[in-house]
């Protein structure tokens, strides 16, 4: 007899997010006989209806708060969460009820903290940003980390540890590093679906946002040096085939200008400016 998960409390942050949260509040709400997921949207200085969207579906918890930013949306969402368990999921991802309970089931023997496998959708972008993705997904840090994906589970006790990390732009990859590799599990079978920037511009606006949120990651001591991309990685990664060669050139260079447009932003302090993919938003 299947076990019955443990009953997790799932945050969505929510800004301006009414075209597309509601494919993700319709997989999260859908009956299931295996766990008791409360769903939380918390929406941060929207201006559409994304409330309203979040509020059509029954049992979800809808809190708004005035202020546009992500972490105090998911401190807003833990302060009214019922369950010790508790999953944060962004709003723009897709991931079925069954798949988060999944998570759940994985926090057993030592593992505080479990993501779901990533499928990146790619069909609309464009060239230039597909060849990126197929290098990044090959990065180690990116095959083993929790970040990047969109929805991450947390035991109470690695919910304790996470909540004790400082406010930071990249809360994905702080969360990430706070967790040993034999504390942390990625869950075959268990998958969130993850809509990619479509346009170069869009992919960059991501990258400068993923720059500066690393380095205030290594400014607070949070990221250690496995999370970085060495060029001897990437030397290997290209060594594979003329094919990979080529997209390692582009993956160098949208990663050049992201960090290049990042020193400004790092240089005045501006750790809360969230540039976002607008691309899959219309």
């Amino acid at each position: 007899m299947t076990q019955r998960a443990a009953p997790v409390s799932v945050i969505v942050p929510a800004h301006d997010e009414s075209g597309g949260i509601g494919r993700l509040l319709r997989l999260l709400t859908t009956e299931a006989p295996d766990g008791d997921v409360e769903v939380v949207v918390a929406c941060n200085s929207c201006t559409d209806d994304t409330a309203d969207v979040a509020r059509s579906f029954e049992g979800v918890v809808v809190i708004e708060i005035p202020e546009a930013s992500k972490r105090l949306a998911l401190e807003a969402g833990d302060s009214v969460a019922r369950h010790a368990v508790r999953a944060y999921v962004d709003a723009d991802v897709a991931i079925s009820r069954k798949d988060l309970l999944a998570l759940v089931g994985a926090l057993t023997g030592g593992i505080l903290a479990a993501g779901p496998e990533r499928h990146l959708s790619l069909d609309t972008a464009a060239w230039a940003v597909r060849w990126y993705y197929d290098v990044w997904q090959r990065l180690p840090q990116v095959r083993d980390g929790l970040f990047g994906r969109g929805a991450i589970v947390l035991s109470p006790e690695g919910h304790e540890r996470a909540r004790r990390l400082p406010s930071v732009m990249s809360d994905d990859l702080a969360i990430s590093e706070a967790f040993a590799p034999s504390e942390r599990a990625i869950v075959p079978g268990a998958t969130v679906v993850i809509e990619c920037p479509r346009t170069v511009r869009d992919l960059i606006r991501r990258r400068v946002r993923i720059a500066t949120g690393n380095t205030q990651a290594d400014q607070l001591g949070l990221r250690s040096s496995v999370s970085r991309t060495s060029p001897a990685v990437l030397l290997r990664i290209a060594a594979q085939s003329p094919a990979l060669a080529v997209k390692v050139v582009v993956f160098v260079a949208v990663t050049t200008v992201g960090r290049l447009r990042a020193r400004r932003r790092v240089r005045e302090g501006d750790f809360t400016t969230w540039l976002r993919d607008e691309s899959t938003r219309q």
